[in-house]
């Protein structure tokens, strides 16, 4: 470390605090403060969901994983790639829901009760994943640095300045830096790649030192094999639609299709970056094998790489991007984490009369308070990738009622409860057994998730179809609002948003069962034309990065 290094980090850190309170400005009640009042481009959104989505501990975890086991480690990061398409087609859900967080669609769906412990998950998960977070900066930044800067103190830097901005600027500010700092990640996904081929004499210099299957798109010697993709890609899917920041991700923009393009194309720019994150581990790989060491922990390949390749000025570009890259993902946790606690704790359970500067203030200081929790998590963390996947899969457990409610109507509280605790205890008593130990995060496994997902949907279904249904009267409001336009300008004559039938906008996955009725298949390509639309651009969009990544492993 020079310093240069220190001057562009700690500029970096002080520039972007600066920047988030200016944006701050704009926070006049607690409706700015959690959604910034619905209004962002495209474009933000895009650089939020990128942002927010893409955290420091993915390229070390990736990186590890690859300088372990080759290129097709990839597929942990890539399990959602297969999945992308389908969030243009559930976006929609959570602006027509005219909510603030997850956790009032929960309740709205299923009752208070629900509501509750799905907001309680939500705290948990935000904890878990800035612990992740943290811990994956950490390791980087030790590392990096040739441990002349502590990396808990970059960590406390880190932390105190997200935290200044979005205590005071919330999602307004939060998603603007958010954009600002998506274009510092790409740098770093990317800056090692050019620089690590020159010292290892290229592609073909890789391959004469790695085994040929390090260099597979796909295989079995990466320990991803059919099923487990099949698994990660489930774990994907359902996991996303019960994430408790997909309000913020998909319900913020100034109309239904910036939400859609912010977080189906912001995930896109992230399956690219991935590729460079896979690219530097098979680097580091040939490296360590060219200086003759060895790294005790895979996890260390992003920093070794990062040390022996940058020289002044760039090490500390590289350690303001891994800043970034958390720094995005934590100042959105914080303003969520703070939104849930007020509107589903605080608001429900002890002022229910609070006004609205009150619930800007609970929300400044509940975010602050909750996130401290992540910093004591993030000391328990030992694998990264363990506890990255580990709060995937809880979102999966509470994604069976989540994305269930939404496509089967005949869904019930009773069902969704049971799909909790069936998974839930599934999961751990198939770990024990397989481990004999008992533990509170376990290496993700196929087998155990698989045993868990299957469980939790047969009793979701079952007991849904042997118990009393959801109050119909509820429901029919609750699905009404899902089929409407909630950015249109003009309304219908009876005074409401009009239905998206009308303009090309009903949504595929709405009652899916009743598929099977002619009436559903009425003016389809009409009716479903910018789902259909979407969806199809966003296949061609995950062909061509698959082709990209194949193309990259053939040359030398």
């Amino acid at each position: 470390m020079s310093a240069i290094d220190f001057v562009v980090l700690f500029g970096y850190l002080l520039g972007i605090t600066l920047f988030g309170l200016y944006m701050s400005r704009r926070i006049k009640s607690s409706d700015s403060f959690f959604r910034g009042e619905r209004k962002f481009s495209w474009w933000i959104m895009m650089g939020q969901a990128f942002g927010t989505g893409t955290h420091a501990e993915m390229p070390v975890a990736q990186a590890g994983a690859t300088f372990g086991h080759g290129f097709a480690t990839i597929w942990y990061q890539w399990k959602n790639m297969l999945i992308t398409p389908f969030y243009w087609l559930i976006a929609p859900f959570y602006r027509r829901s005219e909510r603030t967080t997850v956790g009032e669609i929960v309740e709205d769906r299923y009752g208070r009760t629900l509501g509750l412990i799905y907001s309680i998950f939500a705290i948990a998960f935000f904890v878990f994943n800035m612990g992740a977070m943290l811990q994956g900066a950490a390791k980087v930044i030790s590392i990096a640095s040739g441990d002349l800067i502590s990396p808990n103190g970059v960590v406390v830097a880190m932390t105190v300045a997200f935290m200044i901005y979005s205590f005071a600027g919330g999602l307004v500010s939060a998603a603007y830096t958010d954009f600002i700092q998506s274009f510092l990640i790409i740098l770093l996904s990317m800056m090692l790649i050019p620089l690590g081929l020159t010292e290892v004499g290229g592609f073909s210099g890789m391959k004469q030192v790695l085994p040929a299957h390090f260099f597979d798109l796909f295989n079995n010697d990466s320990g991803i094999t059919g099923f487990t993709l099949a698994m990660l890609t489930l774990n994907g899917i359902v996991g996303i639609t019960a994430q408790p920041h997909m309000i913020s991700m998909c319900a913020t923009g100034n109309t239904e299709r910036s939400g859609r393009i912010g977080q189906t194309f912001g995930s896109m720019v992230k399956r690219v970056v991935t590729i460079g994150w896979a690219l530097t581990g098979l680097l580091v790989a040939a490296l360590v094998i060219k200086n003759q060491v060895t790294l005790k922990d895979p996890e260390m390949a992003f920093g070794y790489g990062s040390r022996m390749l940058l020289g002044p000025g760039l090490t500390g570009l590289m350690l303001a991007a891994i800043v970034a890259a958390n720094m995005s993902g934590c100042s959105n946790f914080m303003v969520n984490i703070g939104a849930l606690f007020t509107q589903n704790f605080y608001k429900k359970y002890v002022n229910t009369e609070a006004s609205d500067q009150l619930l800007l203030k609970m929300g400044r200081l509940s975010g602050l308070l909750l996130s401290i929790l992540a910093v004591i998590f993030a000391l328990s963390i030992k694998n990264v990738l363990h506890a990255f996947l580990f709060t995937e899969t809880f979102a999966a457990f509470m994604g069976i009622m989540f994305l269930g409610g939404i496509v089967w109507k005949r869904a019930n509280r009773y069902g969704a409860l049971a799909s909790i605790v069936v998974s839930v205890a599934t999961y751990y008593t198939v770990n024990i057994l397989g481990t004999g130990e008992v533990a509170l995060v376990y290496k993700w496994m196929p087998t155990p998730f698989a045993w868990s997902m299957g469980l939790g949907f047969a009793f979701f279904l079952m007991v849904s179809s042997l118990t009393r249904p959801e109050e119909k009267d509820r429901m029919e409001h609750f699905f009404d609002n899902m089929r409407r336009k909630s950015d249109a300008v003009v309304p219908d004559a009876d005074g409401r948003k009009p239905l998206g039938e009308k303009t090309g906008d009903d949504l595929l996955l709405l009652d899916l069962p009743g598929w099977r009725k002619r009436s559903r298949w009425h003016n389809f390509f009409f009716r479903y034309r910018e789902d259909l639309i979407g969806f199809f651009l966003c296949w061609l969009t995950v062909g061509a990065l698959i082709l990209l990544a194949w193309g990259i492993l053939q040359i030398g």
